[in-house]
């Protein structure tokens, strides 16, 4: 008696993994929303001969210089007069800016009593300094004049 023995091929079929593949393409494709970018909405200006002008506003410069010594434009003044020396620009325009300076050797402590005080201003005067700003000192070496 002869036993045949029949031969197992060592190939995995795979003639089916490509539908299956198209099938989960098509499946992804249907299921996916899309957005659609309509980029940025903006008109353009008209054309006009006369530019508007606009006005320099100065901003109110705070310089403290070594012992304490406080220059507010230039004009000596104690710290307890500066909110009365902004009271009358701010009420103009409340965003105003108010630029703190100090000088190289001037003590830490002295800006921080000016920056407390003008952050007291809403209590003592009723007027909020909302732009206080302190440059540092690689914007005094490029910008200042």
């Amino acid at each position: 008696m002869k036993i045949t023995r029949s031969n197992v091929s060592d190939e995995i079929p795979t003639s089916s993994m490509a539908d299956i593949a198209f099938l989960l393409i098509i499946y992804f494709m249907v299921t996916t929303t899309f957005a659609a970018t309509r980029g940025l909405d903006f008109s353009l200006p008209k054309d006009d001969d006369t530019p508007p002008m606009i006005e320099k506003e100065e901003s109110v410069l705070i310089e403290i210089q070594a012992g304490g010594l406080l220059l507010v434009d230039q004009k000596a003044m104690p710290l307890e007069d500066i909110l009365d020396y902004l009271k009358p620009k701010l009420e103009i325009n409340q965003t105003k800016p108010v630029i703190i300076r100090p000088q190289e050797n001037a003590q830490y402590g002295d800006m921080v009593d000016v920056f407390d005080e003008l952050r007291q201003a809403k209590d003592k005067i009723g007027i909020e300094i909302k732009n206080i700003s302190i440059p540092t000192q690689r914007e005094i070496d490029m910008f200042w004049f």
